[in-house]
């Protein structure tokens, strides 16, 4: 068969790399895709936006299955415009896209089927989102209620950091329209750990665990970035947890997502905070967390466009995942700046002969030109190794960083260590 993967970063390049690997696939293609992708699919230059070209292009190249790696498209009606078309895709329905797209959304949404996540108000002006603040105090948590690329959650530490955050969201609308409503939550103090499932609308299977980094530097210091690195398994996070977690959280979610008439499908994220009373919500997304797709694909060894197939069926409750039992770690490689503002078109250099066996390298920001691949993104790579440890695992990946460089690289040296360390 022919498979169409919508996207261009890393996380895309996972899917690519993780869809190649089934014998029942004949040829990939992405779209955008970057000038690493193309390296292990036919990209085409088509944005994920561009929904009309896109199934010009599925009916042209006669491609049998789409799976949409980014938001943006699902928010936007992905999955509603090829299904309306007779096209096989992969990803939840826009309105149940909302989950991600309206954290005011999702929060009414557990709060109606008593699903476990911090305590909150929504707000659509600054003045009364200021007030509540210096009423509640700190430290709290500030949310742009719409997309940000993952950049438009602030912890703040002190009342003048969140009211600092609610302006430059609402009033210097540095989120643009994302940030006209907030959410304001109490601060949850734990481990945070990512719990991805595959879903049918009725059905789903949980993926291994994963832990993101998204602060910019080491000791979960600085602003928030898309994810600085992941690693999985999750050792301090034991089976009894992963039962709460699928008993109370994901499956109630499911189930009253298709009570509501909007039943899921696709892949369901849940961003999960481990605190003394139990697991709690942060944030769920639509599709595959990015960078912990990075290590879970990498674990996968159930053939991906099987899971897929049962997804279009509803027929997942018949199908039982197999997991290499390797521990995987991923470290991001950003540009100088990062998330801040970056200079692009930096060259990259690969030593392939320094790098370790069970290593992968992700593009995601990068261009080719001339055959030279250049920085172009905030978060420029990830490479992932596997171990037989994290400590392993995580060995392996650094010394994959060492054998990479751009000018103005950087990396957080600490990935994995609260497995290591627990």
């Amino acid at each position: 068969m022919k498979v169409l993967v919508v996207g261009q970063g890393g996380r895309e390049h996972a899917l690519v790399k993780a869809i190649k690997r089934s014998k029942k696939v004949e040829r990939i293609y992405c779209a955008p895709g970057n000038g690493g992708i193309e390296q292990d699919a036919i990209c085409l230059p088509i944005q994920e936006d561009d929904f009309p070209r896109l199934v010009e292009a599925v009916q042209q190249y006669q491609i049998d299955l789409t799976v949409v790696g980014p938001e943006n498209p699902l928010h936007a009606g992905i999955v509603d415009y090829f299904q309306e078309r007779g096209l096989p895709i992969i990803g939840p329905s826009k309105v149940a896209a909302r989950i991600e797209a309206s954290k005011s959304f999702a929060k009414k949404l557990m709060a109606k089927y008593n699903i476990p996540t911090a305590d909150y108000q929504v707000f659509d002006h600054a003045e009364a989102a200021i007030e509540y603040v210096k009423e509640k105090g700190a430290p709290i948590v500030i949310k742009a209620d719409g997309l940000a690329a993952g950049k438009g959650v602030v912890v703040a530490n002190t009342v003048d950091e969140a009211i600092i955050a609610i302006q430059n969201m609402m009033e210097q609308q540095i989120f643009g329209t994302a940030g006209q409503k907030i959410v304001i939550e109490e601060f949850l103090e734990g481990e945070e750990l990512t719990v991805m499932s595959f879903v049918d609308g009725e059905h789903f299977i949980m993926m291994e665990p994963a832990q993101d980094h998204k602060p910019i530097f080491d000791g979960d210091k600085g602003p928030n970035t898309g994810g600085m690195g992941s690693y999985s398994p999750v050792p301090q996070m034991g089976q009894e947890l992963l039962h709460r977690v699928r008993e109370q959280i994901i499956k109630p979610i499911i189930a009253g997502m298709a009570n509501e008439g909007y039943p899921f499908k696709g892949i369901l994220y849940a961003g999960l905070m481990m605190t003394k009373s139990g697991p709690k919500v942060i944030e769920f997304n639509a599709r595959f967390g990015d960078p912990e797709t990075q290590v879970i694909l990498p674990r996968l060894k159930t053939d991906l466009i099987d899971i897929f197939t049962a997804i279009q069926n509803g027929t997942l409750d018949q199908l039982q995942l197999e997991w290499d039992q390797q521990a995987a770690v991923c470290v991001i490689m950003s540009s100088k700046g990062y998330p801040g503002d970056y200079e692009k078109g930096k060259p990259i250099k690969i030593n392939e002969t320094l790098l370790p066996k069970q290593t992968e390298i992700y593009l995601a920001g990068v261009r080719r030109e001339q055959g030279h691949l250049l920085t172009n993104g905030g978060r420029v790579l990830g490479v992932t190794a596997l171990g037989t440890t994290i400590q392993e695992a995580k060995e392996r990946a650094y010394q994959g960083v060492q054998a990479i460089s751009f000018e103005g690289a950087h990396y957080r040296t600490d990935i994995a260590n609260k497995a290591i360390y627990k």
